[in-house]
């Protein structure tokens, strides 16, 4: 213990030398070496020490990673930038490098998101062939169909995540395959390298530690984000849901509001506007949050809160009509029950947000407890950053193979990538059925490149890829509250196909989505809260 604290003196001396590169364990947790320090520090000492509460690295001379070959050096503080060729000399030093494979070893295939479209691909990568590196600022895939009734408590959290390291194993068992939580901040394809910052706690000041990967193979399978058509006040007063972290969000800000509104003192007026909540946006997810929320208020609310159980309502607004792409039936049944069972649905466009009103384009003030936006997605600001080719839209442009012409050894799918203009191909919409076909596609393709050698960087080029990639629409699927749903099974708007509504549709797609859970533990998870709610209600505790 003397020693501990001796070795701990000096660090504090030395002024925090060690930096927080060390401290991001749960991304480098192999094979680090001793440290080279002028301080003398025990490497027993640095092995059991903290090293997230010591501010810069300035000091360390140099710490190699082990047989990971990454290499790190004292200039790191550079800022990431997107960069290309020759411009990326000058910057080429200031970064920590997981370096080129060499001959002999796999070629590596870095995979940029953990969304539907990279955890596809993940899933059936064959790891025999390839090594493989995950970059993404999340360490699970959410299964967004069920996300809505994480919210209200109808499925628990953990239902919806499934983490990257269960999806390929690789990540977590093979010593040259890695997951790193971390942000792409620019990739250069000339010299076949990704430029990254680590991803922390929201609310810590220590500044991002930044890396670059080289790579054999990159595929950009970031996702986007949602769409606020830069109307003033979206991102400070709204919540999305897209991540668990948006469903937590939701969740806790509802609950809060619950409870806050049985408060003595509270006026009529501010009562009303604390339970009423909007959501903006009539698709799919829009329709299915409005309808998780009434029969939270229905079964659950009425029971529990009773002092306010009059004063809770929902109201959706669209500026056309909701369910856009489901069949003229679908929509009309979908309109008629949602008002039935108490959601008010309202034309209009939205203006102006404030932190406790929407202001409407006609001018007309919309008061709120909880504003949640659903409005479609668009490209991210890494995504428009890229110096590639863009398809319309403002996506990652790919030819029929998944690939960016451009450029070698990139391919992008998902949410992200869409079909150039000379292909001849509509870009896709954002469904998780696209990207997940396309992940599948993806591994054929590489699996392919591999059995013909063709996986090591700029050897791929006179390797024929297959059959182009090709798009079936499977149909589309949506609950709208109190065990009803609907199923449209038409491939696209024009066809004629079949349709179903009602309480057999609710049936279908309860079975459908839980098929489609990932893992087995999560289809127990799922189907154990399906059945608990059922029974003993939705759980109301609010927690944090």
């Amino acid at each position: 213990m003397a020693l501990v604290r001796a070795a701990r003196s000096s660090l504090r001396r030395s002024g925090g030398a060690i930096g927080n590169c060390v401290s991001e364990r749960n991304i480098f947790s192999e094979g680090i070496s001793p440290l080279r320090h002028p301080a003398p520090v025990l490497e027993n000492a640095v092995a059991g020490f903290n090293s997230s509460y010591i501010p810069s690295m300035r000091m360390i001379n140099q710490l190699s990673l082990g047989n990971r070959g990454m290499k790190f050096t004292p200039q790191y503080h550079a800022q990431a930038q997107m960069v290309k060729g020759s411009d990326s000399g000058h910057e080429s030093s200031k970064y920590p490098a997981l370096e080129a494979t060499k001959p002999g070893e796999k070629p590596r295939v870095v995979v940029l998101g953990s969304g539907w479209a990279a955890c596809r691909f993940l899933k059936g990568l064959d790891t025999k062939m390839y090594d493989v590196v995950c970059i993404a600022p999340r360490n699970h895939m959410v299964f967004t169909p069920l996300l809505a009734s994480t919210c209200v408590g109808t499925l628990e959290f953990r239902s919806v995540a499934e983490p990257v390291s269960q999806i390929q194993k690789a990540l977590a068992k093979d010593p040259n395959s890695y997951f790193f939580l971390a942000s792409c901040t620019g990739v250069d394809s000339d010299n076949h390298e990704v430029y990254c910052e680590t991803v922390g706690d929201r609310g810590v000041s220590r500044e991002p530690y930044r890396f670059k990967v080289a790579y054999d193979k990159l595929v950009i399978a970031s996702g986007a984000e949602p769409l606020t058509f830069g109307i003033k006040g979206v991102q400070e007063h709204a919540f999305f849901l897209r991540e668990v972290q948006h469903a937590q969000e939701i969740r806790k800000k509802l609950l809060m509001n619950l409870m806050l509104s049985e408060t003595p003192g509270i006026s009529e007026e501010e009562k009303e506007r604390l339970l009423h909540c909007v959501v903006i946006g009539g698709g799919p997810t829009g329709v299915e949050f409005s309808g998780e929320l009434s029969d939270f208020i229905m079964r659950d609310v009425r029971q529990r809160y009773a002092h306010v159980k009059n004063y809770i309502h929902v109201t959706l607004i669209e500026a056309n009509e909701i369910l856009s792409s489901f069949d003229v039936g679908l929509r009309e049944y979908a309109t008629k029950h949602m008002t039935k069972v108490g959601v008010r649905l309202v034309r209009g466009v939205v203006k102006e947000v404030h932190a406790d009103k929407i202001v409407l384009s006609d001018g007309s003030d919309v008061p709120y407890g909880l504003l949640v936006w659903s409005t479609g997605v668009g490209p991210s600001e890494f995504v428009k950053s890229l110096n590639l080719p863009k398809s319309l839209g403002g996506r990652v442009g790919i030819d029929e193979w998944l690939r960016v012409p451009s450029v070698e050894d990139v391919f992008a799918l998902g949410d992200c990538a869409g079909f150039l203009e000379q292909t001849g191909k509509p870009v896709l919409p954002a469904l998780a059925q696209v990207a997940e076909r396309q992940g599948k596609y993806l591994v054929k393709v590489f699996n392919n490149i591999g059995k013909q050698n063709g996986g090591k960087a700029l050897s791929a080029k006179d390797i024929s890829l297959g059959d182009p990639f090709v798009y079936k629409h499977l149909g589309s699927m949506a609950t709208v509250g109190r065990y009803k749903a609907l199923v449209d099974l038409r491939q696209s708007k024009s066809e004629k196909g079949v349709s179903l509504a009602g309480f057999v549709s609710w049936f279908i797609w309860r079975s459908a989505y839980l098929t489609r859970v990932i893992s087995w533990r999560n289809r127990f998870y799922v189907a154990m809260n399906w059945g608990t709610t059922l029974i003993f209600g939705r759980d109301n505790t609010k927690i944090g």
